[in-house]
């Protein structure tokens, strides 16, 4: 995958979702919890009540929000983002196998999401050597007394700069052994892009995994929109990849 910036090859190795992967064997694995999965307490009810409020999305009437797939605006106004903060984000897979997307706090914890997407890793890799890419990924609302988080939806409708791909499914992230063996062994990678050898039995690049770490800025607009932009390595204005996150 093209990034600007280092690119590391790395020992090691695992598959995202394909039918050519075995599964790898157990593995005691060193990544840590998240904070936030690691943490228990209960606040000041007064932080707690402003936090709420904090929480709630300005709405301004000037800018709107970027189009959605096929040009469709979610109003004519944009919501600015209650929280923002910066996680690490991993694209992955073999090449003539689907790509998946993993969240993870940092390089050293368990991964948060991992989203198998509705492309193959060679397809993103030219999307991504032609300019700037938008991942947006939509689910249907639930019903209002469902407290189903927003990444916990098990299925998603893909839209890679406009057009339909398919459906993107989350994944375990817990407990699935070939992504956590993908994270055990970028822990020490913080950014950057190259190869890792696979299982697939092929020999060449089509037998190995490509990947591509990068640091995102995670923006959540509400509990139903979250977008994830890429922090360009060399500061460059505009993101090269952005991933929405989108319950209609």
């Amino acid at each position: 995958m093209v990034i600007k910036g280092e690119a590391t090859r790395a020992s090691g190795s695992n598959s995202c979702s394909t039918s050519k992967s075995p599964s790898q064997p157990p593995h005691s694995s060193s990544l840590v919890k998240p904070s936030s999965k690691r943490r228990h307490h209960k606040g000041n009810p007064f932080r707690l009540l402003r936090s709420v409020f904090r929480s709630l999305p300005i709405i301004s009437p000037i800018s709107r929000l970027p189009s959605l797939p096929g040009g469709r605006f979610r109003g004519d106004f944009r919501i600015v983002a209650s929280s923002k903060h910066t996680v690490t984000g991993t694209l992955y897979g073999y090449r003539k196998g689907r790509i998946c997307l993993s969240i993870q706090e940092n390089p050293q914890t368990m991964p948060s999401l991992v989203l198998e997407l509705a492309m193959q890793t060679h397809v993103l890799q030219k999307e991504m050597s032609l300019g700037m890419v938008r991942i947006a990924l939509e689910c249907e609302k639930r019903d209002y007394k469902d407290k189903t988080k927003l990444l916990d939806e098990p299925t998603w409708t893909m839209f890679c700069n406009g057009r339909k791909n398919g459906f993107g499914v989350k994944r375990d992230e817990n407990e699935n052994e070939d992504d956590l063996h993908v994270m055990e062994v970028l822990r020490a990678i913080s950014m950057g892009a190259g190869v890792l050898p696979g299982y697939s039995g092929e020999d060449g690049p089509d037998g190995e995994i490509a990947y591509l770490r990068v640091n995102f800025e995670r923006v959540v607009g509400s509990k139903d929109s979250e977008t994830y932009y890429m922090l360009s390595p060399d500061g460059n204005s505009g993101p090269e990849l952005s991933v929405f996150f989108v319950r209609l």
